[in-house]
């Protein structure tokens, strides 16, 4: 009797080992075996849901700054299906990460809270990191409740200095140190630190700068999206196109400032020159009624 006791523990113990074996592998293998190359996973995700009815990411919408309580309840009850919120550590003491854009160094929100909502639905997120110091331990809470989100994670810094920029980059070899590892399959949104002028003109991203970029995502696994300044555009498109053509984890997403000049009409040289699936547009809803109410918009 007490071997067969012995034999049935063995045979539970086993198969419950097997078990855990095959969910991690299809956790970490999710990317490879996706229908579409790397940079359509999140779209691939929307369509399954029915939240898009096309490949094309011009359609996925976004709510921005969710750094509140309030705010992300209205988040989570918004038709937005990204919900994009700023992280860095508080400034007292414990020291956690919260959701705050600077100069706010508080907030009612925690990232642990945050999370918590998050994942009772099917949004997908975007952290924006505006401290170095927060990465960390966001990733380990982030890893916390990996297996009960349900959307695309998405992980923003920006790691370059770019046109214009005066804000310091996060240091990009530690950053991407810190999150390369813990990510597998999130899509990293690495860009530059960009200025706008109204009474000047404004420089594009140069060679150097696409070239310098490239060289620290060449060798990532992930789905990569550099976000860009829309009104920049117009004066960067071969570095893009060339950028583009290094990886088809590589995606756009445009963004743009409240205060910045921007002509919808620039953004078709895009539209029509790099597949739909790669060009996200997080723009102020007014901005995106009337791109998509061009006459040539397809």
């Amino acid at each position: 009797m007490a071997l067969v006791k012995h034999k049935w523990y063995r045979f539970i113990l086993c198969t419950t080992v097997i078990a855990s074996f095959v969910v991690c592998y299809l956790k970490l293998h999710s990317l490879s075996n996706s229908k579409g190359p790397m940079s359509e996973h999140t779209l691939e995700y929307f369509l399954d849901k029915g939240t898009i009815q096309r490949k094309d990411a011009a359609d996925i919408e976004w709510y921005h700054a969710a750094n509140s309580k309030s705010k992300l309840t209205e988040a989570l009850q918004d038709s937005a299906q990204m919900i994009e919120a700023d992280v860095l550590l508080n400034g007292q003491d414990p020291k956690v990460p919260i959701m705050a854009h600077p100069p706010d160094n508080d907030s009612d929100i925690t990232l642990q809270d945050f999370l918590k909502e998050v994942v009772k639905s099917d949004k997908g997120i975007k952290l924006d990191f505006k401290s170095l110091a927060a990465v960390s331990p966001s990733m380990t809470l982030l890893e916390e409740v990996r297996d009960q989100l349900q959307g695309p994670v998405w992980i923003n810094a920006d790691i370059l200095p770019g046109p214009r920029g005066t804000a310091t980059p996060l240091d990009p070899h530690v950053f991407l140190q810190e999150v390369a590892q813990k990510s597998e399959n999130d899509v990293l949104s690495l860009g530059w630190t960009t200025g706008w002028d109204v009474d000047a003109d404004n420089p594009g991203y140069s060679w150097e700068m696409v070239h310098q970029m490239e060289e620290l995502c060449r060798s990532l696994k992930q789905p990569v999206t550099f976000p860009v300044r829309a009104a920049l555009l117009p004066v960067s498109f071969p570095q893009f196109q060339w950028l583009l053509k290094q990886s088809d984890r590589y995606s756009l997403t445009v963004w743009t400032g409240k205060h910045d000049v921007l002509t919808v009409e620039d953004l078709l040289l895009y539209r029509q020159n790099f597949s739909k699936t790669r060009i996200y547009y997080d723009l102020l809803e007014s901005q995106i009624k009337q791109f998509k109410g061009l006459p040539v918009y397809t």
